[in-house]
C-alpha cells in the first residue's frame, strides 16, 4: 500500500531533514548574537545539522523510505542551510560579498539547468568536483561561524593559534573554484547528452 503524504512527511528520514531546516534560525540567532561562545554553540549546531544530511539519506535508503517529500526536502535543506548562512555572514562582514554572489548565481544557474534536463528527460550525474565544492562549503562555513581565533592542539605534538574566519575565507575560495569548474563540467555534460537524444531521435526519424 502506498504511503499517504503525511507518512512520506513524518517519516524518519524526513523528519531529520526538518530538523536541518529548523536549526538554520538557531544557528543564525548564535551567530547574530556574535560573543566568542556564541559562535562556539552555533558551529556545534551548524555541525550536527550537516552530518544529518548524511543520515538522513543513509536511513532512507536502507529501510526504502525514498519518497517524493524527501527528494524535494534534502536538496532544499542544503541550499537554504548554504544561502542562509553565507547571506547572514555577508551582513556580519565575515566574508567577501563577490565571493557569495558567486556561489549563489552557480547554484541558481546549474538548478535551472537541472530543471531543463528534467523537461528533456536527461538524467546527468553529479560529478566529483560538484562533492568536493559541496564539502569545501561546508566545512568553510563551519569556520566562518566560529569566526574566532583558538588555540588548536594537533594530536598533542603542537599548538598553533587559528584565525579560524582567514582560515574560512580561504576554504571557501576554493569552493569557488570548484564551483565553477564543476558547473563548466554540467555544462558539457548536459549539452552533450541533449545532443545525443536528438542526434538519437533524427536517426529514428530517418529509418522510419
Amino acid at each position: 500500500m502506498r504511503a499517504t503524504l503525511r507518512e512520506e512527511l513524518f517519516n524518519l528520514p524526513n523528519m531529520l531533514t526538518m530538523l536541518r531546516i529548523v536549526g538554520i534560525p538557531l544557528v543564525m540567532l548564535f551567530i547574530w548574537r556574535g560573543e566568542p561562545v556564541d559562535c562556539v554553540i552555533a558551529g556545534w549546531i551548524y555541525s550536527a545539522a550537516t552530518i544529518t544530511d548524511y543520515f538522513d539519506g543513509y536511513l532512507a535508503r536502507k529501510q526504502g523510505l525514498v519518497t517524493v517529500m524527501g527528494k524535494f526536502l534534502d536538496p532544499l535543506a542544503d541550499k537554504l542551510i548554504v544561502m542562509a548562512m553565507l547571506v547572514m555572514l555577508v551582513a556580519l562582514h565575515r566574508v567577501p560579498g563577490w565571493l557569495v554572489v558567486v556561489i549563489l548565481a552557480r547554484e541558481m544557474t546549474i538548478n535551472g539547468l537541472r530543471a531543463i534536463a528534467s523537461s528533456e528527460g536527461l538524467v546527468i550525474a553529479a560529478g566529483k568536483g560538484g562533492k568536493i565544492k559541496t564539502a569545501l562549503q561546508m566545512i568553510g562555513i563551519l569556520c566562518l561561524v566560529i569566526h574566532y581565533p583558538y588555540d588548536v592542539n594537533f594530536v598533542g605534538l603542537h599548538t598553533a593559534r587559528i584565525d579560524f574566519n582567514v582560515v574560512g575565507i580561504w576554504v571557501m575560495v576554493g569552493s569557488v573554484f570548484f564551483s565553477v569548474t564543476s558547473a563548466l563540467d554540467y555544462f558539457r555534460a548536459f549539452f552533450a547528452a541533449l545532443d545525443r537524444k536528438r542526434r538519437g531521435h533524427d536517426e529514428v526519424e530517418g529509418t522510419a
